[in-house]
């Protein structure tokens, strides 16, 4: 183990330690958060609702933790209840459910903001009616009328207003200091009927244990015929064998989990830009035939046979004009010279020339000089540019 990953880890062990401390010191605080899970024991989750509902309708009642539009577009059922409590349903299954209503199924919708599929199609607006920090949800039925709730915490004061002639107000809101509001209506719809309730706490874990609470919510129910019910849970019930969910769920659990994560990623990074083998240099690959020409010119040179060399440098010449140009090279006339000086573009001193020194380099009892071989390397390349 070496010196920096020691460090790393008493860094690690000290906010480990650190948080532990802190954890163990915290006052345990209460979730208020509004999130009507069936599997949470919170406040405001529903959990002693779903352990209580199986005799609230009498066995009768069926969980789906499918979409409504996925659900139906599988089963063809006969008429039925459909209960949907603080759920986000997409626009297609509102679709699904009100085609069941239309057909003779009865629907209980409990959720604070009714979806605009809903209340489009039946006649009513949903709207903030209340800014009181409590207030009393009755129902209108006097076989009810000493059945009530009283929210006094967090109540979302919503309700129904701009209500058509056929909505039938089953239960309102009542404060001090205002008028009553609607907020539990009935509404014929083809053959059955829609019923909107706007305050879905009074199903939570904190209204159902506080006395004399359970009763209002059984009245609510009862408007429901006694049939199959279906109720569409949350589509979260999915993830609850989800590994991470109780750690994720567990605020010291999580914290812990984020800072092993986050100390993992730096030590990760740290130490791999430390270990990092070195690179290789490559050396390009010689261009060996470069080599192999250089020492045959250096090995003519040292002999001095410049006459050879004009004549292996005469024959490499013509016969590129042969392929290049396509000139016939076996008479260097004037026809071949004018041939030739109209194919490269050169000036006829400069071929003539050339071809005076490719012949004293073929002649083979010619007296050849460096500089004649030097000059006719030169004139030659630059007749080939």
């Amino acid at each position: 183990m070496n010196k920096t990953f020691r460090i790393y880890a008493v860094i690690f062990i000290v906010v480990m330690v650190i948080l532990a401390l802190l954890e163990v010191n915290k006052k345990e605080t209460t979730n208020w958060r509004k999130n009507f899970d069936t599997n949470e024991k919170s406040p405001f989750g529903l959990f002693v609702f779903n352990n209580e509902a199986k005799d609230l309708f009498k066995n009768n009642l069926k969980k789906i933790d499918q979409a409504p539009y996925e659900y139906y577009s599988q089963y063809k059922k006969n008429n039925h209840n459909i209960v949907v409590i603080e759920n986000d349903i997409d626009g297609e299954s509102w679709k699904k459910i009100l085609d069941q209503v239309s057909k003779g199924s009865d629907a209980l919708l409990i959720v604070s903001r009714m979806p605009k599929e809903i209340s489009d199609s039946i006649g009513f607006y949903d709207s903030e009616i209340s800014f009181e920090e409590q207030n009393v949800l009755k129902l209108t039925d006097t076989k009810y009328q000493n059945d009530f709730i009283k929210l006094d915490k967090f109540p979302s004061g919503r309700g129904f207003s701009f209500i058509k002639p056929n909505v039938e107000v089953l239960g309102k809101t009542v404060e001090d200091k205002n008028t009553d509001q609607a907020n539990f209506i009935k509404v014929k719809f083809g053959k059955g009927n829609i019923y909107a309730h706007s305050e879905p706490l009074f199903l939570t874990n904190y209204y159902l244990l506080k006395p004399g609470s359970v009763k209002y919510t059984q009245d609510v129910f009862s408007y429901l015929q006694d049939r199959e019910t279906l109720w569409f849970v949350e589509s979260s019930t999915k993830s609850s064998s989800f590994f991470m969910r109780f750690v994720l769920g567990n605020p010291a659990l999580k914290y812990a989990w984020w800072v092993f994560l986050g100390g993992l990623i730096l030590f990760i990074f740290f130490n791999a830009k430390r270990k990092q083998r070195i690179v290789p240099v490559i050396e390009p690959l010689r261009n060996t035939s470069l080599d192999f020409v250089k020492s045959i010119g250096n090995l003519y040179l040292q002999e001095g046979d410049f006459h050879d060399m004009m004549a292996k440098k005469a024959q490499y010449f013509l016969n590129k004009v042969r392929m290049d140009f396509l000139i016939d090279t076996q008479n260097l006339d004037d026809e071949f010279a004018k041939k030739l000086q109209l194919k490269t573009g050169k000036t006829m001193e400069m071929i003539n020339e050339a071809i005076h020194l490719i012949k004293k380099g073929q002649d083979p009892y010619s007296s050849v000089m460096k500089e004649d071989l030097v000059r006719m390397n030169k004139l030659l390349d630059e007749i080939l540019k």
